[in-house]
């Protein structure tokens, strides 16, 4: 009589179906490829990153060399090279006349070629005539 009642205490905790097996697998393969293709996304845009990264060091660098000068600046463009990471960097500042005479817009580019074909950064500021 014991036997039976081990057979069936047996029979009431079954394992997992094969169906069960299968739908859990499908749903951790369909997981795990999803996570490797972001992960190879992600790691294939690191250069990108990288360099826009460095591109903006050297535009945030040109930019507190030109907020620095002490002097109103004149309108005009003035290229530049800088090399940062083992790069070189060419940037290009331009001073604009605004509508209002005390103020004039500072625009720094920079590229990673010297004919600036693709600007990697750019970033504005505005500076006061302190007269």
């Amino acid at each position: 009589m014991r036997v039976n009642l081990l057979n069936a205490n047996f029979r009431q905790h079954k394992g997992m179906t094969l169906l069960e097996v299968i739908v859990a697998l499908a749903v951790f393969s369909i997981a795990a490829v999803s996570i490797t293709k972001s992960l190879g996304d992600q790691i294939a845009n690191m250069p990108i990153l990288e360099e826009r990264t460095y591109a903006q060091w050297v535009v945030d660098n040109v930019m507190v060399d030109a907020r620095l000068e002490t002097a109103f600046p004149d309108i005009g463009k003035k290229d530049g090279e800088m090399e940062l990471a083992g790069r070189d960097w060419y940037w290009r500042k331009e001073v604009v006349k605004t509508t209002d005479d005390k103020f004039r817009m500072i625009r720094i580019s920079v590229s990673n070629d010297a004919r600036y074909k693709r600007i990697v950064a750019q970033v504005s500021s505005y500076v006061l005539n302190p007269e």
